[in-house]
């Protein structure tokens, strides 16, 4: 699959596509509170707009190790007036980072062209909602909600299980009337999941392209990037997850999900070119 409809818009996956992080929460792990008031968020859609990302992922409840949930109504409030401020301004495709049916309702009747569901459309009313939409849906696996994922995550297999998972939830999805065609998959780096699991997941990144759907990946300054770095702050962990975005796109990713949009589209723009010699 080269072209995904999203909305209004085409996305081109005959290449990487950057997907730039916007989180209008005030507890997000990278960058919460920053992007809380819309001026802020604007300017930052703008920035990663002319810094080369094709996809924006709005996300109004924080998925972080021990988040707890936010009720559907401040989702919906912190989200819906950035959605269509960007819709207005902005010539690129609005991905909405939520599990909560009646923001994926709201969010694509506001120009949203992509749904991003950390939990795989498993809250009650999330399927029939995505499937009454026309627009693409990534599913991403976790094992646990993000208030408890973290406290002992545990595989026999974690790339069987994932893809176990994955498979289930696309399932689920076509018997909703969900097209298969309209499905991407995200095997979930740093979700339930230890140091062990995640790189084990990047190594074998390969095997996920058995699911038969377009693969996004979010690494960006996640723990298990610290982790190797050994301890390094949220703020130092660039480096290594461009490295870690360059080795899941040769291994066939074809979204990185990022808060580092600039440096993330150089590093691939070089991936791009050396792969065409």
């Amino acid at each position: 699959m080269t072209q995904l409809h999203c909305g209004g818009r085409d996305l081109d996956l005959s290449r990487p596509v950057v997907m730039g992080v916007l989180n209008v929460t005030p507890d997000s792990f990278s960058d919460g509170g920053r992007y809380v008031a819309i001026d802020a968020a604007l300017r930052l859609a703008e920035k990663m707009c002319q810094d080369g990302a094709g996809i924006i992922d709005v996300g109004g409840e924080s998925t972080r190790p021990g988040a707890a949930p936010v009720s559907s109504n401040e989702e919906l409030d912190r989200v819906m007036p950035v959605v269509e401020a960007i819709h207005q301004r902005f010539d690129v495709i609005i991905s909405l980072d939520t599990s909560t049916p009646a923001l994926i309702t709201a969010g694509a009747s506001a120009g949203a062209g992509l749904i991003n569901d950390v939990r795989a459309l498993q809250r009650p009313g999330a399927l029939a909602a995505a499937a009454a939409t026309s627009l693409p849906i990534c599913l991403m696996h976790m094992q646990g909600e993000p208030d408890t994922m973290q406290l002992r995550p545990h595989y026999d297999s974690v790339c069987d299980e994932v893809m176990a998972f994955l498979r289930e939830r696309a399932e689920a999805c076509i018997n909703a009337g969900i097209a298969a065609e309209r499905l991407l998959y995200d095997p979930g780096f740093g979700f339930g999941k230890t140091l062990s699991h995640n790189l084990s997941l990047l190594k074998h990144f390969e095997r996920l392209h058995a699911l038969g759907g377009p693969l996004l990946v979010g690494i960006s300054r996640k723990s298990m990037l610290g982790q190797v770095l050994g301890g390094a702050a949220v703020d130092a962990r660039a480096a290594a997850g461009l490295a870690a975005a360059v080795l899941a796109v040769e291994r066939g990713a074809r979204i990185i999900r990022t808060h580092d949009v600039r440096e993330t589209a150089d590093a691939l723009a070089l991936w791009q070119a050396q792969s065409q010699e």
